[in-house]
C-alpha cells in the first residue's frame, strides 16, 4: 500500500487468563485494548485509518516467514476462495495450503486461522479509530467515521461468508469484556451491522480515492451485500449499481490487460495497493502463482483447472490471454505476473523481485458492478429480458470482443460470464454461494477431480481450533468439524 506508515495501535502489556498474548493477535489482540489518551489529534486519527489498510494489506510472507508473528491480511484469500472452487488448485498435494482445493481443511489449518485473525485485526483497528473519533477535526469526523465503518464492514463481509456466525464486536474491548470476542452472533445480525456501516459510507464518503474507501466503493459493496444476505434485497442492489453506472465516474477499460497492469485505472473502484521491490509494502502471492519455473517459496498455487480453461475457450474472447497462460507443465495465472515478467521468452522470466511484487488486489471494479446490476434485475429468476439487465451484461461481453446482443440474460450465462471476467480475483466462491449453486457445482467438481472428502459442510470453514481453545469452550465450532 503506497501510504506512509505510522504506528497506529497502542501495545500494552496486559496478560489474560495466562494465555500467550505476546503473540500477534493471541488471544486478545493488543489492538482491541487502548489507553484513553493515545489519539491526540486529527493527524493521529488519520494515521489510525491508514493503519487499517495496512492490516488489510498484510505482511509479505517473504518478509516474515513465521505466520504466528505476522498476519497476511488478504494475501492468502485466493486459497480460501479461488482454490475452494472449480477454478484452481495447487501444483502439489503437500502441506496445509493444498488442503483447500482438496476440501481437507481442518480447524488447525493455519492459513484459514490467519484469515480469521487478519480480518479481526482490521475490525479492532477500525473500532479503535471510532473510539477516538471526537479527537479529529469536526469537519473530518463524519468522513473518518464512514471510512472506518466501511473497512469494518469489508472485514465482516469476508468473515460471515467464510465462517458463518462470528463474534460481532463494534466497540473497543476492555479487560472485563473479553467474552465479546468469543461469542458468535447470528449471521443475520452480522449482516445488519455490515449494512448499517456501509450505508454510512454511501452518505458520508466521496469519490476522491480508489485505494481508500469511497462513496462508489460503499455503494458497490453494499449492493453485493444486499445480493448475498439471507434475504436478498434485489431492488436496493439494482438502485445502488445504477447509481454507480449513471455517475459517469467509471468506465470499462478498452484493453482488458490495462485493468491489471495500468493500476487505479478508470475501471477500478476500490483496490488494495502494493509496491514492487519494497519488502514492507509488497506482496508475495504473485510469485506463488508460478509453478513450472518456480519463483515463490513453494511449488505453485492457483494453478488453472481444465474446466475453467474450457469456459474461457467458449466465452473468454480477448480476456483469455491476459487471464492465464500455458507455462509448460502447468497453466498459470497471468493477471498478476510480477512486474518485469516476460512470458514470451524461453524460459519465461518473472522480473527482478517476484517475491516482492507490487500487483494490486482489486476489490471492486466497474465490470463487477455491471454484472451485479444484471444480477439484481434478474432477482433470483432463471432469466430476464429487461433491457437494462441486457445492457449491463452485454457491455462486459462487448469489451471481450463479442458483437451480438442477446435477447435475454439467464442465471447460468451470468454466472459463467462472471467466472471468466473475474477469474482469479477471489470472486468465484462467493458467487457460487450467492447464486445458490455452490454445493451442486463443487460436488460435481470434486467428483470429477477425485476429491472424495468434499461434502456440503465445507461451504463454511471451521472456526480456528486455537480460538476455541482460548475461549475455554465459549466459542462453538461449525457443524461437522
Amino acid at each position: 500500500m503506497k501510504f506512509n506508515k505510522y504506528i497506529v495501535l497502542a501495545v500494552i502489556g496486559i496478560m489474560f487468563h495466562s494465555c500467550d498474548t505476546d503473540e500477534f493477535l493471541n488471544p486478545l489482540p493488543d489492538s482491541a485494548i487502548v489507553v484513553d489518551a493515545f489519539f491526540a489529534s486529527d493527524d493521529d486519527v488519520l494515521s489510525g485509518i491508514i493503519g487499517i489498510y495496512d492490516a488489510i494489506q498484510g505482511v509479505n510472507e517473504n518478509t516474515q516467514t513465521n505466520i504466528t508473528r505476522a498476519n497476511r491480511g488478504i494475501q492468502f484469500e485466493y486459497m480460501l476462495s479461488e482454490m475452494r472452487t472449480d477454478n484452481t488448485r495447487t501444483a502439489t498435494i503437500e502441506g496445509t495450503k493444498a488442503d483447500f482445493h482438496r476440501y481437507r481443511v481442518n480447524p488447525d489449518n493455519i492459513q484459514s486461522e490467519d484469515m480469521y485473525q487478519s480480518m479481526y485485526d482490521v475490525i479492532f483497528r477500525a473500532n479503535n479509530v471510532l473510539n477516538f473519533i471526537d479527537v479529529a477535526d469536526a469537519d473530518n469526523q463524519a468522513a473518518y467515521t464512514a471510512e472506518a465503518k466501511f473497512l469494518r464492514a469489508y472485514a465482516y463481509f469476508k468473515l460471515v461468508r467464510l465462517f458463518g456466525d462470528v463474534p460481532l464486536v463494534t466497540t473497543v474491548v476492555t479487560p472485563d469484556q473479553t467474552d465479546l470476542i468469543f461469542t458468535r452472533a447470528a449471521t443475520a445480525s452480522v449482516y445488519e451491522q455490515i449494512v448499517s456501516d456501509l450505508q454510512d459510507g454511501v452518505v458520508n464518503l466521496d469519490n476522491s480515492h480508489k485505494s481508500r474507501a469511497s462513496k462508489a466503493a460503499a455503494q458497490g459493496l453494499l449492493a453485493k451485500v444486499y445480493l448475498t444476505q439471507p434475504s436478498p434485497n434485489y431492488t436496493e442492489a439494482a438502485q445502488l449499481c445504477n447509481s454507480i453506472i449513471t455517475s459517469g465516474a467509471f468506465s470499462l477499460e478498452s484493453d482488458f490487460n490495462d485493468v491489471f497492469y495500468n493500476e487505479l485505472n478508470d475501471e477500478i473502484i476500490f483496490a488494495i495497493q502494493y509496491e514492487s521491490g519494497n519488502s514492507q509494502e509488497s506482496q508475495s502471492f504473485s510469485a506463488e502463482f508460478t509453478a513450472t519455473i518456480r519463483q515463490g517459496r513453494e511449488d505453485g498455487h492457483n494453478i488453472v483447472n481444465d474446466n475453467l480453461i474450457a469456459d474461457f475457450q467458449a466465452i473468454g474472447g480477448n480476456r483469455t490471454e491476459t487471464s492465464y497462460w500455458n507455462a509448460g507443465r502447468f497453466t498459470e495465472v497471468a493477471k498478476f505476473l510480477p512486474e518485469g515478467s516476460d512470458i514470451t521468452t524461453i524460459p519465461a522470466t518473472y522480473g527482478p523481485s517476484p517475491r516482492d511484487a507490487g500487483n494490486d488486489v482489486i476489490v471492486l471494479r466497474y465490470a463487477d458492478v455491471l454484472l451485479m446490476h444484471a444480477e439484481a434485475i434478474l432477482a433470483g429468476r432463471g432469466e430476464t429480458s429487461e433491457a437494462a439487465a441486457i445492457d449491463s451484461y452485454n457491455a462486459v461481453r462487448q469489451r471481450a470482443g463479442f458483437e451480438d446482443r442477446p435477447s435475454s440474460v439467464t442465471k447460468n450465462a451470468l454466472l459463467q460470464e462472471r467466472r471468466v471476467e473475474l477469474a482469479f480475483e477471489n470472486q468465484r466462491f462467493y458467487d457460487l454461494l450467492r447464486f445458490g449453486v455452490a454445493d451442486d457445482v463443487l460436488s460435481a467438481h470434486a467428483a470429477e477431480m477425485g476429491y472424495s472428502s468434499y461434502n456440503a459442510r465445507q461451504l463454511l470453514l471451521p472456526i480456528p481450533a486455537r480460538e476455541i481453545n482460548l475461549s475455554r469452550g465459549l466459542l462453538s465450532q461449525n457443524p461437522g468439524y
